[in-house]
């Protein structure tokens, strides 16, 4: 029997996952990224994973989704957004050397993207356009069963896609963390409202989903203007490519969910008439499974050339 195994680097968290020929999942391995934690400090915890995992698997390949751009065909990272230490690294190399088989390195929304159209909610479209609403926004196009690439050390970056000359970024306006900033600044203003009732109690970005649920109508302006930059970033991405399908994600998948309902209401008026009807918006299957699954299918296609 084949084992694979997929990783994903992320700036929260590290997660690995063991699959064998017949993509069954046979173990997975997760753990939390301190804040202040270096790269250095993130090989090591990998390091001491991989060597746990070499008692019980003897890997064909493997594939690492990182958190950032990458030089995928010689397998560097170029650098974290949010991690030090890893700039220009060539992390292919370092993984060959631990587990002695062949290592790709990926862009981590780009693996999600593959595994949500292989496996997920793209299953049935021959082109998927994939965005991942988190710290920050990622993104990822896959055409029959492929990912896109462009030039190094990327591509599909549209989190960074500017929304006006002045150089305002969609994951600056429509990130989970320019959601909160956002709902903080709000609620300084309006102290006794409902949405500031739900922030005092602690319920993390699920206070906006409460707030909602109570009729605050702070809620429902911040949910639409969200959503309204979210439609117009997309509207590139529909005149461009033209996909299938759109599959949003995100970690609060109760927000992505009322988010999608107002992109699919506010898209139509961002995109040209003659690309009537849309492209399809779904929300995701695999969550936080994308990554390493993606990982996986690269991984095992990959150990057949």
């Amino acid at each position: 029997m084949k084992y694979f195994l997929g990783i994903e680097i992320g700036s929260g968290k590290i997660h690995l996952a063991v699959a064998d020929e017949t993509h069954t999942i046979t173990e997975h391995i997760r753990r939390d990224v301190v804040p202040g934690n270096t790269a250095e400090d993130l090989r090591s915890q990998i390091e001491e994973v991989i060597d746990d995992l070499q008692t019980r698997y003897r890997f064909s390949s493997m594939c690492v989704g990182f958190g950032g751009p990458v030089d995928w065909r010689q397998g560097k990272t170029v650098q974290s957004y949010r991690i030090e230490g890893w700039k220009n690294f060539d992390l292919s190399d370092w993984l060959e050397d631990h587990l002695h088989c062949p290592s790709w390195v990926e862009n981590d929304a780009n693996l999600a993207a593959l595994a949500e159209a292989i496996q997920g909610a793209g299953k049935n479209y021959a082109t998927v356009f994939y965005l991942k609403l988190g710290h920050g926004i990622g993104g990822g196009l896959i055409q029959k069963g492929q990912i896109y690439h462009g030039a190094r050390p990327g591509e599909s970056e549209i989190g960074k896609l500017r929304l006006d000359r002045s150089g305002t970024t969609l994951e600056s306006v429509a990130s989970v963390r320019a959601i909160v900033q956002r709902i903080e600044s709000e609620v300084a203003k309006q102290p006794e409202g409902p949405l500031a009732q739900a922030v005092a109690a602690g319920q993390g970005v699920s206070y906006l989903i409460q707030a909602l649920a109570n009729g605050d109508s702070l809620a429902e302006q911040l949910l639409n203007e969200t959503a309204d930059q979210l439609a117009f970033a997309l509207s590139h991405v529909v005149h461009l490519f033209h996909p299938d399908l759109i599959v949003l994600s995100g970690g609060v998948p109760e927000l992505t969910e009322k988010l999608s309902q107002v992109i699919d209401q506010k898209l139509s008026t961002y995109v040209m008439e003659a690309f009537l009807p849309l492209p399809k918006i779904a929300l995701a299957q695999l969550q936080d499974e994308a990554v390493v699954r993606g990982a996986l299918l690269v991984a095992r296609q990959n150990s057949y050339l």
